[in-house]
């Protein structure tokens, strides 16, 4: 699979910031239809954020289009950038924009560029950082992060136990994966002092074995989706949340350290957005370690394996009753 991020949506996230600052109307990406085995979605909600009480976990939002952009639930907003090629100065629009809401910043860092033109394979990456040739990447993007007045958690190569996805950090072993993970927290810790670190497996049974260790995480944060059709065809059965959450869940709470789910997204009918939307963020006595949920509100960068396309996570709208 190639390495090259040809999506646009999260290359300009930042740039959304600023026109949502203006109140434009927002626009990540061109329109796609829906492919033939997402029919199942005919019958959408106009909205499927997720339902907030008093009583939830925090609710936060990677929210390109500015769909979140007043709504006074969310308290963590979520960015992701490259470590190459990226204006770090938009990171001081988005720090105005949170704390103009009360927001703190969940940063996904990426170890790469975003450019069509970057080219490198997978070992050639491991190799360079492990050789610190990428240290002065990763002290850019904490020094400008030093700067923000936001409470900040950085999340550096997420999903890396993911291995049939298109991060290019996703195929290294895992001592591979966890030398360079601790090499890059320590080279920021040098210039970002009050962060705290994010450690962000897909949610895979063989997490542990990429887990850095305590003195490198600060949270645990899992990817948790929900696509009707697939659960279908891939369970038996249409999965709840819980269900949904269980398993990673279960391998993560063994570390001891705060849960979030720091990429949530869901898409089906009426009554399987519903039963999503009312349980995402509510207290469940099952996962007591489980802080918060960060909702991905765009459509997904690549497509689903299978005949699923790029599910749309999007909810547009005003929020749920």
């Amino acid at each position: 699979m190639s390495t090259v991020r040809k999506n646009t949506s999260r290359v300009i996230a930042l740039s959304l910031v600023t026109l949502a600052l203006s109140g434009a109307v927002l626009a990540a990406s061109q329109p796609r239809g829906i492919p033939a085995a997402d029919a199942q979605t005919a019958n959408q909600v106009t909205d499927k954020r997720p339902v907030i009480t008093e009583a939830s976990i925090d609710f936060g939002a990677y929210d390109p289009h500015g769909d979140f952009g007043s709504d006074a639930n969310v308290k963590i907003e979520h960015l992701f950038l490259p470590w190459e090629d990226v204006e770090l100065s938009t990171l001081s629009i988005a720090d105005e924009y949170a704390l103009q809401r009360g927001r703190s910043l969940l940063i996904s860092v990426e170890p790469w560029s975003w450019s069509v033109d970057w080219r490198i394979t997978s070992d050639e990456l491991l190799s360079g950082i492990l050789a610190g040739r990428y240290d002065a990447y990763m002290a850019s993007v904490c020094a400008a992060a030093a700067n923000l007045k936001s409470p900040v958690i950085i999340r550096w190569a997420q999903e890396m136990d993911e291995t049939d996805n298109q991060f290019t950090w996703a195929h290294w072993k895992p001592e591979g994966y966890v030398a360079a993970y601790r090499r890059v927290v320590t080279e920021c810790r040098k210039h970002l002092k009050t962060a705290k670190y994010m450690w962000s497996p897909k949610g895979n049974s063989g997490l542990a074995d990429f887990y850095p260790g305590d003195e490198f995480v600060d949270i645990v944060g899992l990817s948790v989706f929900g696509l009707q059709q697939y659960d279908r065809d891939n369970f038996g059965k249409e999965r709840t949340f819980a269900e949904a959450l269980a398993p990673g869940y279960r391998l993560a709470e063994g570390f001891g350290k705060p849960i979030m789910v720091a990429e949530l997204g869901y898409e089906g009918d009426q009554a399987y957005v519903r039963n999503w939307a009312e349980n995402a963020a509510k207290p469940n006595p099952d996962f007591p370690q489980l802080t918060g949920v960060v909702y991905f509100n765009d459509r997904d960068v690549y497509p689903w394996p299978g005949d699923y396309g790029r599910p749309n996570w999007r909810v547009g709208g005003p929020a749920l009753n």
